[in-house]
């Protein structure tokens, strides 16, 4: 299980120290210009506070895939220009990572000063952690920061690498993440509910595994609940089916059986005669949608069922849709979802990714209490998996 209890920025002296601090800019780009600047505001509290203990900051992420080259599509110049106007200052760009202009910026530093060194994913070795390139980006700073949660489930050279070289805190952001995830999952307020969506069971095994261990009610909606109900020797058309994983979805429900967990699927379906919006559509029992047909979302006789189960929680993690919910004929389980949650009181935690975008679509991202920055690193902190990103700072 990955430790809470972090150095973070307030625990060192940052004055006149150059700091290397790994960011989460891979923002939405569309013919050059950022669509959505979420990534860049949640960084700010983070920089601001170096800026004004008067660090010398350098700042440096990833965007897109740019498969180890220097290709400008994926330039971080967007980023620079953004953030100088979020900032009321000069952010400074180098045109390099690693190379003489990144080296001479940051040298250059005051104090209270910032730079952006280029997309870090410009270099093969940053995705294969190579100690020479962590070194070569160490070397340009004292101290190294990192407030990217959304790639701590990495180990790359600007996620962990860098911690071989350099005294390493985090930042507000991932500082927020595992006092929220973790305090929830090491002593929940009771009940605690967590709701599974998504496609494929073989995505949560590993959370579904470790939550049986800790909640008091477990919800399976999305695509994976068929594979459940199939288990169970329920007639499901021709809904998505993880026909291997037949077997481990009815050891997990006697898992949860034999530890007293309420294991909850959908009683009912809006099903579909084919994989899109506009299909023919009919509400059917879960043990007997016909063939031909899919289950694409959640029933109301299964929304009420979820949502009474949501009611009185103390706690609630939630991470999947219920249902295709970017189609508007199959949200509205995932919209009685979220408003049940909203509505419960609990401290509610949704673990980025789909359900994420989901409740922002939906317009109740202000009624949760947290809503994590990362989709596949809040899974693994989910399933109590080290992350490399968070292992690698400092204990306090």
């Amino acid at each position: 299980m990955t430790s809470m209890n972090k150095k973070t920025v307030e625990d060192i002296n940052v004055a006149s120290k150059r700091v290397l601090v790994r960011c989460d800019f891979n923002v939405p780009m569309k013919d050059g210009e950022i669509t959505d600047d979420k990534r860049i505001r949640e960084a700010l509290k983070t920089i601001k506070y170096l800026v004004d203990n008067n660090a010398r900051v350098i700042l440096c992420s990833h965007m897109g895939r740019p498969k180890g080259e220097f290709n400008m599509k994926y330039s971080l110049a967007p980023v620079a220009k953004r953030l100088s106007e979020l900032l009321g200052k000069e952010v400074v760009l180098a045109s390099d990572v690693i190379g003489p202009d990144a080296k001479a910026k940051a040298a250059a530093l005051k104090d209270g000063e910032l730079m952006l060194i280029e997309n870090v994913r410009f270099h093969k070795e940053e995705e294969k952690n190579d100690p020479d390139f962590s070194k070569e980006l160490a070397s340009m700073a004292e101290i190294y920061v990192n407030d990217a949660f959304g790639t701590a489930h990495r180990a790359h050279a600007s996620t962990a690498g860098v911690a071989d070289y350099l005294p390493a805190v985090c930042g507000y952001l991932i500082q927020k993440e595992i006092s929220i995830m973790g305090g929830a999952l090491a002593d929940p307020k009771r009940p605690f509910v967590a709701i599974l969506g998504g496609a494929k069971v073989s995505d949560k095994i590993g959370v579904i595994n470790n939550l049986i261990e800790k909640v008091d009610t477990l919800i399976i909606g999305g695509g994976m609940a068929y594979t459940f109900m199939k288990a169970l020797g329920h007639q499901i058309g021709d809904s998505l089916l993880e026909a291997d994983k037949l077997e481990l979805s009815k050891e997990l429900m006697a898992k949860a059986e034999a530890k007293g967990v309420r294991f909850l699927i959908p009683v009912d379906n809006r099903a579909g005669d084919k994989y899109d919006p506009d299909c023919n559509f009919m509400v059917v029992n879960s043990d007997e949608i016909p063939d031909g047909w899919m289950g694409l979302d959640i029933g109301e006789q299964t929304e009420k069922l979820f949502a009474d189960a949501i009611k009185n929680a103390g706690t609630v993690v939630w991470n999947g849709p219920m249902g295709v919910s970017e189609w508007e004929r199959f949200a509205s389980g995932t919209r009685a979802v979220a408003t049940a949650v909203a509505e419960s009181g609990a401290i509610s935690i949704i673990g980025g990714g789909d359900s994420a975008a989901a409740i922002e679509k939906l317009g109740f991202a202000d009624k949760m209490t947290h809503i994590s920055t990362g989709g596949g690193a809040s899974l693994e902190f989910l399933e109590g998996l080290e992350l490399p990103g968070i292992a690698c700072l400092q204990d306090k």
